[in-house]
This record gives C-alpha cells, sequence and structure tokens, in this order.
C-alpha cells in the first residue's frame, strides 16, 4: 500500500529527552507526533528522512548500517550530548536512492559516516521509541534551489509504493534570533500563507507557489534562511497529485509562534491536532 508523506515541524534542540518547561512548549507537537503511525496504511519498510539540519553541495544520501549521532545543538544538559536514537540505517535502500536520483538526472553522493541530527532523531523519537524501524538520512542541497528539491522529491516518489515512509523534518517558521511573543505576526501571517498553498491549491499551482515563496506574506521574516522549509520541498515533490492535510498546528509555540505540519495522501481524515484551523473553521 502507497505510503503518504509528511513534512514535520520537528522542534527545538534534543526536546523529547527534557523535563520542565522546554519540554512542555513542544507538548502538543509531541502528541501529534505519537498520533502519526495510525495514520498509516501499514508499518514502513524504512523512513527517508530530509532533515533541515544536513546540507552539502550536492545531494547526498547516508549508507551506514549503524548510523552515530549528530549533537548539532549547544546549550543543553550534558545528558543530552550522549543520548541516542538506536535505529539501523539503510544502505539497501540508499542504492535504490541513488538509483532513481541517476534515472532522473540528479546527481546523488554517499556519505558512509553521517548520523541522525537532532531534526532526525527528535522526530523520530515520539513517533517510533523503539526506533527499531531502519532510517536513511538525506541531504538538502546547500543552495536551497526549491526546483531541484521538488524534482528529487518527484524522483523518489516510487519509494511510496515499496514502503518507504518519505518525511520532510524542518519548521515551518524558523528564525532564530526571534522566537517568543514577537514572532507571532510574522509566522501567523507566513503560516496562513503556507496552509492556503498546500491545502487550497491544486498540485500544479501548490507547486509554482513554492517556486515564487519568497513573496509569501512575512516570508523572510518567518525563514531568514530557508533550511528548515527545504525539506518541504521534496515532500511536496514526493505528493505528486495528492492532496495536502494539517495535520497539527498551533499558534502559541514558545509563547506564540504559530507553527504547522502537513501530510500528503488521498486520505484526508483530521488528527485532531490542528488548533488553527480549527480556529479558522469557527
Amino acid at each position: 500500500m502507497q505510503q503518504p508523506v509528511f513534512f514535520l515541524s520537528h522542534g527545538g534542540g534534543p526536546w523529547p529527552w527534557l523535563d520542565g518547561p522546554f519540554r512542555e512548549h513542544f507538548a502538543w507537537l509531541e502528541a501529534s507526533l505519537k498520533a502519526l503511525p495510525a495514520q498509516l496504511p501499514a508499518r514502513p519498510r524504512a523512513v527517508l528522512v530530509v532533515s533541515g539540519h544536513w546540507e552539502e553541495v550536492g545531494f547526498t544520501v547516508s549508507t551506514a548500517a549503524r548510523p552515530g549521532m549528530v549533537y548539532d545543538y549547544s546549550g543543553f544538559p550534558e545528558h543530552t550530548y550522549h543520548i541516542r536514537y538506536a535505529a539501523p540505517g539503510a544502505p539497501d535502500l540508499a542504492e535504490r536512492v541513488i538509483d532513481l536520483a541517476d534515472a532522473a538526472g540528479i546527481a546523488m553522493g554517499r556519505d558512509p559516516a553521517r548520523g541522525f541530527d537532532h531534526g532526525t532523531f527528535s522526530m523520530l523519537q515520539p513517533i517510533w521509541p523503539e526506533a527499531d524501524i531502519p532510517v536513511l538520512s538525506l541531504s538538502l542541497r546547500a543552495d536551497y534551489d526549491v526546483a531541484a528539491h521538488l524534482a528529487l522529491g518527484r524522483a523518489l516518489a516510487p519509494l511510496r509504493d515499496e514502503g518507504v515512509l518519505i518525511v520532510g523534518s524542518g519548521y515551518s517558521y524558523h528564525n532564530l534570533r526571534n522566537f517568543g511573543p514577537t514572532a507571532g505576526p510574522a509566522s501567523a501571517a507566513f503560516d496562513a500563507w503556507l496552509r492556503h498553498t498546500l491545502l487550497d491549491l491544486p498540485a500544479g499551482e501548490r507547486a509554482a507557489a513554492l517556486l515564487e515563496w519568497e513573496k509569501a506574506p512575512a516570508a523572510r521574516a518567518a525563514h531568514p534562511q530557508e533550511d528548515h522549509l527545504i525539506p518541504l520541498m521534496v515532500a511536496v515533490g514526493a505528493a505528486g497529485n495528492d492532496p495536502g492535510l494539517c495535520i497539527y498546528s498551533e499558534n502559541d509555540v514558545r509563547g506564540g509562534i504559530t507553527a504547522s505540519s502537513y501530510r500528503f495522501s488521498q486520505d484526508t481524515t483530521p488528527t485532531g491536532f490542528d488548533r488553527v484551523g480549527a480556529a479558522l473553521a469557527v
């Protein structure tokens, strides 16, 4: 059965391994992530993660059989630099990714040493804490070319019929210099545009709008650097003509940020974690 495609806002740092106020910022996100397996038609054969925390000059796929960890954050408690998400890698799937990319004329490199960054392990920990599903990491291309990432997603779409779950892991709002109540207007404006683009536009128009995302309201205020938005482009490319559904949204993350996650599939059943959508519907 064909797997859906997701774009997930992954939260901050190693939040699933923390307690206290910082962890509590992501309580609604955590609940939505825990609910994700119930949205799948079957247990995935593997998960392919395109993380906003890995970029290379050219597209690159991890070929490690037992990936390590990339502690790509600072200022957190010491124990968070020793945590482990022990999922196996998927080197055979990596070769399939390379073949699909090559068939589409897309160059794809190999990295036998790349481990899981926090855009991968912090997002997956609430979903599959057992870490028993193989995980494959795929980099962004450092030029952030939207068309190239959409094309990569289209090239990888056949994986959905092979039991592979494709996840773009980023953040619908990511301005590190402006987190908190003052981020409210910009994050809400950009989130509203993103919701309209992903949920209301036909597939062709959806892709065309994303190509010009910088023209969206508050675009650069929400994404001064678009590393956390570009994983969405791979997800949308892989989604093909499937409609989008907002599966998580709230407008008070860290005191006022609006953030969202999306699923692309023929299933349009609401998840119950779309607070912003519920408010708009009133």
